[in-house]
C-alpha cells in the first residue's frame, strides 16, 4: 500500500472511530478511560495523527461493540508485517517525531545499528530462522534508520551504558565498525550520544530500555520494551516521570565529548583485537 493510500486509509479509520464513538454517546475522554488511553489520544486517532496499538484497537471494538471492525482494519493497514505487532505503532511514531531520546543498557539502539551488528543481534535472538528471514529483518531495521539522515531528521539523543561498548556483538570487526558508525554520526552532528560509565554505579531505571518521543503538534509519549513485548505509554504523569529519569541520567553520564572519546577508544581496542586474532 502506497504511503498516500495508507494515510487516507488511516483517516478513514479515524473518521469511523469518531462516528462509532458519537453513535455510542461517548466523549473522547469517556472512551479513552474505558480503553486505558487519554482522551487526547482518542482525538489524535480520529485525526489520523497517531496510530493505535493493536490492543487499543481491540479494546475499542469491545467498548463500542463493533464486532472486531477496528482490529480487522488495523491488521489490514499494518499489512507489510515488517515489525512485530507491539512495535508497529512505534515505527510509525518514529517518522513523525521531532525528538527521540533512547536509553539502552546493553545493546546499540535499533536506529543506530549497522548491518553486521543487527544481523548478530537477530541471529542470537532467533537461532533457528532461515538466513533469508534474518536478512529481511536487517533490511527493515536499516530502513528505519534512514530517518536520521534526511533534511527533516528528528533530534536524536542516545544514552548508552558503557556495557554497550564492551559486549562483543558479532565479533571484534563488527563491533569496531558499529562504534565507528555511531561516532561518525555524532561528529557529523546528526546525533548526540552520552555514555553512562561503569564508575557511575547504580542509576535510574537500571537495566531498562526506555524511549521518549516528542512531537511538534502532539503530546510526547514513552516506550519501554520487554521480552517480545512493548508498552507505549501516553499517560501525562507517566511520560513526565520518564522525562525526569532522562534528566537524571544525563546528569550522571559523561559529557558528549568524553563519551565520544570513550567510544572511539573502545573501537580502537576492537580493531587491535581483530588484528591479533
Amino acid at each position: 500500500m502506497a504511503n498516500g493510500s495508507r494515510m487516507a486509509a488511516w483517516e478513514h479509520w479515524g473518521a469511523e472511530l469518531k462516528y462509532r464513538r458519537e453513535l455510542a454517546g461517548l466523549t473522547q475522554n469517556e472512551l479513552g478511560r474505558r480503553v486505558f488511553v487519554s482522551g487526547g489520544y482518542i482525538g489524535q486517532f480520529e485525526q489520523a495523527i497517531r496510530r493505535p496499538q493493536l490492543d487499543v484497537a481491540t479494546r475499542i471494538d469491545e467498548v463500542l461493540q463493533t464486532d472486531g471492525f477496528f482490529e480487522r482494519a488495523w491488521r489490514k493497514l499494518i499489512d507489510d508485517k515488517r515489525y512485530p505487532d507491539y512495535f508497529a505503532a512505534v515505527a510509525e511514531l518514529e517518522r513523525l517525531a521531532a525528538r527521540i531520546c533512547d536509553c539502552e543498557p546493553m545493546i546499540v539502539p535499533g536506529l543506530l545499528q549497522t548491518a553486521p551488528y543487527a544481523r548478530a543481534v537477530m541471529r542470537a535472538g532467533d537461532p533457528f530462522s532461515e538466513d533469508e528471514q534474518i536478512e529481511e529483518a536487517v533490511r527493515n531495521r536499516l530502513d528505519r534508520a534512514a530517518i536520521l539522515k534526511g533534511a527533516t531528521r528528528p533530534v536524536y539523543w542516545a544514552l548508552l551504558h558503557e556495557a554497550v561498548l564492551r559486549v562483543p556483538v558479532g565479533g571484534p570487526n563488527a563491533m569496531a565498525e558499529q562504534l565507528e558508525h555511531i561516532a561518525q554520526l555524532a561528529r557529523e552532528h546528526k546525533i548526540l550520544v552520552q555514555i553512562l560509565p561503569f564508575a557511575a554505579g547504580p542509576y535510574p531505571s537500571m537495566g531498562k530500555m526506555m524511549r521518549l518521543l516528542e512531537f511538534d503538534d502532539a503530546p510526547p509519549t514513552a516506550y519501554t520494551e520487554g521480552v517480545r513485548s512493548g508498552n507505549l505509554l501516553d499517560d501525562p504523569a507517566t511520560v513526565k516521570g520518564v522525562r525526569e529519569e532522562y534528566d537524571l541520567l544525563r546528569a550522571i553520564a559523561l559529557s558528549p565529548e568524553a563519551s565520544l572519546a570513550l567510544m572511539e577508544s573502545a573501537a580502537e581496542d576492537f580493531r587491535r583485537c581483530e588484528t591479533t586474532t
